[in-house]
């Protein structure tokens, strides 16, 4: 019988689970893990809340592109030489240097590449540049996504405790300890070929892909004993999960993490070795 009272959601409802008020996070965690088994919440939601707990504990330094991976464009370099990199890369906003990677004079937009297409011969990089938002190693995630959200910024470049760069963050990179990782237009759909070539001889492949079509494109013969996939290769010969940058060879293949989380690999570019010609016989003399 309807009684005209409202049907409580799923937090209501959760809410009325607990017994009495947790005494610690962990007796927390508990009771929400314990009202998923009960089906009071699905396991995306109950993920999510974990990571929002955690998110204060979390600082720069957890999350941020290492120098050493950092895809950055010289002042030095006409356009043409860094746009393969760009379009490779698929980012949208990179740091420019003027010199090394701890003179960073400004970020470029990959929107902003436009006007050079619209008008090459009065592109200016450096009229092009926006203002590089420098951050503490130590600062919070909290925080720091208070701050972007404030500033309408997307990115910012960390410095150690000496004003050294030892990285960037974007907000992506924070948002994604919360909602776990983000597709964009630049990612892989699902519906699209695992294998795709971009340039020259280079191809970017989904770290999904099964060994067996690994092996049938570009003509390898990888056992699939060990591993199922050409993700599981790459962690299998590194050890560990690779950051976006990092390189491994397989066979006659170099391949590069090109996007990456803590958990995971999602995307690598891969370029075939060619193999080394062998010598011309010699000749009677």
């Amino acid at each position: 019988m309807d009684d005209g009272k409202p049907t409580p959601n799923w937090f209501e409802r959760l809410l009325n689970r607990f017994t009495h008020e947790p005494d610690d996070r962990e007796e927390l965690l508990a009771q929400l893990r314990a009202a998923f088994e009960r089906n009071l919440m699905d396991a995306d939601a109950l993920s999510m809340i974990e990571s929002v707990l955690g998110f204060a504990e979390l600082s720069v330094r957890d999350v941020m592109v290492p120098r050493s991976q950092m895809d950055v464009v010289r002042t030095d370099e006409p356009i043409e030489r860094f746009l393969p990199m760009v379009i490779d890369t698929a980012h949208s906003r990179f740091p420019v240097i003027d010199g090394d990677k701890d003179n960073i004079v400004g970020i470029l937009l990959a929107k902003d590449l436009l006007r050079y297409f619209h008008d090459p011969k009065n592109f200016d990089l450096h009229d092009s540049l926006r203002q590089a938002v420098f951050i503490p190693e130590s600062k919070p995630l909290n925080v720091l996504l208070r701050d972007f959200r404030n500033a309408r910024n997307h990115m910012a470049i960390v410095v150690d405790e000496y004003g050294s760069v030892s990285g960037l963050v974007t907000i992506e990179d924070v948002i994604e300890q919360i909602v776990g990782d983000i597709d964009d237009e630049y990612d892989f759909d699902e519906t699209e070929d695992n294998i795709v070539p971009i340039r020259g001889s280079r191809y970017r492949v989904k770290a999904t892909t099964e060994v067996e079509d690994i092996n049938a494109f570009f003509g390898t013969d990888f056992a699939d004993e060990d591993a199922d996939t050409l993700g599981g290769l790459v962690l299998g010969a590194m050890g560990h999960v690779p950051h976006r940058g990092e390189r491994v060879s397989l066979g006659r293949l170099d391949v590069t993490v090109l996007r990456a989380d803590s958990r995971r690999l999602h995307t690598l570019i891969v370029t075939p070795r060619r193999e080394a010609e062998p010598p011309a016989p010699e000749q009677d003399a």
